[in-house]
């Protein structure tokens, strides 16, 4: 079975502003069926762009979703092979879901609010 890990920097509940200030992450795993597998929140000991990109690739992370992300960020990451969905705000499981049924893109703002 063929899985995708996925990062989520969090600000609250919601997907950060910015990838280098935030302190945790949602780290998400999903299925080729677009089932979530696995939805849990790992905390850091202070916001740090290389701590969240060393961790991404120690974790074998394929994607990272996030708000605003600093150029020579997001080229090391796709160098590296981590697919970056940038300027996404919402909230960060309703994000994951979008993602996991293969739905979200850059510049997606959601919201899990109903519309009538």
């Amino acid at each position: 079975m063929t899985t995708r890990k996925v990062f989520i920097p969090l600000h609250g509940e919601e997907v950060a502003p910015r990838f280098d200030l935030a302190t945790e992450v949602l780290m998400g795993e999903c299925d080729a069926e677009g089932r979530i597998l696995i939805e849990k929140v790992l905390l850091l000991p202070g916001p740090s762009a290389e701590r969240l990109c060393h961790m991404a690739i120690s974790e074998r992370v394929q994607a990272v979703i996030c708000g605003g992300i600093d150029q020579e960020v997001y080229d090391y990451l796709t160098w590296k092979r981590v697919e970056v969905i940038d300027n996404v705000i919402g909230p960060a499981s309703f994000v994951l879901r979008h993602y996991a049924a293969g739905r979200l893109h850059t510049g997606d703002i959601l919201s899990s609010a109903k519309r009538s």
